[in-house]
């Protein structure tokens, strides 16, 4: 699982969101949410992928498992 990404990202986001602070507990907290949603997405995509007969994912596969 891919965990090697900035948490300057992740408060740069909740700024432009609206928020003046952010804790870097909470920070982690998004980042440890967004992975496993992420990691659940790639997962539905698959999924859609082999349902369609196809060893590669495509836009669409990812749109249909991000609903």
């Amino acid at each position: 699982m891919v965990k090697d990404f900035p948490l300057y990202s992740l408060e740069k986001l909740a700024r432009q969101a609206g928020a003046e602070r952010v804790s870097t507990s909470a920070l982690r907290a998004l980042k440890e949410a967004l992975l496993e949603i992420s990691e659940q997405i790639a997962r539905d995509s698959i999924k859609m992928a082999e349902h369609a007969n196809r060893i590669t994912i495509k836009r669409e596969d990812v749109q249909l498992a991000n609903r």
